[in-house]
């Protein structure tokens, strides 16, 4: 222990630090971006596409939030070598990271292509590797950064038709433990958040199914699909000190669905 701790409402102050969010261009990618940057932190959007990726900074931008924009195909180690020397050439630093960028393919497990399985499986699970092995270094060096998942209720449980994804979903948190082991020493936290049913575009098929939303209310005991800004506390907290000794945890926010029999 050293010195005296500081004021609560500081800990979760993130002025001076650079936060990269993959996948960050729309969804709950740009939630979180935006509560980053409402945090005081400098956000980084990171996404394939560079029109999209320019679109969604400017917003936060335009709302008066401190935030810049980078391509990056996690799929890719070459482009991630390009965007993070790219960061790191007009920032000190990136003190936290946010692996977020993922795909979905819903159909029955004999119908998948080994190429569609082998992509899901290289974004989800492959691009969150690649993107912390090119980061991590540097964190490491300064003994100081975060990293944070972002998995999923399938890390957990099954469900029809996305035998991939919940492959990839699992794998990402047992990625983030031996990631947590491997640089605890060095004073660097890795973390997942585990979302629940949230109202996105990437859902907008889900939300407008009547069986399936019945389903989801029904199942989740708070009884309603979440807001993206919901996950906004959590991600905070796990990009600020106030999880300085949390590590290796998935949470999950959820309304109680994992809690429900």
């Amino acid at each position: 222990m050293s010195g005296d701790a500081p004021a609560a409402p500081s800990l979760f102050d993130l002025t001076g630090r650079t936060v990269l969010v993959t996948g960050a261009a729309r969804g709950l990618g740009f939630a979180m971006a935006r509560g980053f940057a409402e945090a005081g932190a400098h956000v980084i959007i990171g996404s394939r596409d560079r029109s999209t990726v320019d679109a969604s900074a400017n917003r936060l931008v335009a709302d008066g939030l401190d935030a810049s924009g980078v391509v990056v195909d996690v799929t890719s180690t070459a482009s991630i070598e390009h965007a993070v020397a790219a960061i790191e050439d007009r920032r000190e630093s990136i003190d936290v990271l946010v692996n977020n960028a993922g795909m979905q393919h819903r159909k029955p497990v004999e119908t998948f292509s080994d190429d569609e399985w082998t992509r899901i499986i290289d974004t989800n699970l492959g691009g969150a590797f690649r993107m912390a092995r090119r980061v991590a270094p540097a964190m490491l060096r300064r003994r100081s950064g975060k990293i944070i998942n972002i998995c999923s209720l399938m890390s957990e449980v099954g469900r029809l038709t996305i035998v991939p994804y919940t492959a990839s979903k699992g794998g990402l948190k047992m990625l983030t433990k031996g990631l947590a082991v491997e640089f605890g020493p060095h004073n660097v936290q890795v973390n997942g958040i585990g979302p629940g049913y949230f109202a996105t575009e990437m859902n907008q098929a889900l939300l407008d199914d009547e069986t399936f939303d019945a389903f989801v209310r029904q199942r989740t005991p708070m009884g309603r699909w979440a807001d993206p800004h919901e996950l906004v506390g959590t991600a905070v907290f796990l990009a600020s000190r106030a999880s300085d000794f949390v590590t290796g945890q998935v949470i999950y926010v959820d309304g109680g669905i994992l809690a429900s029999l």
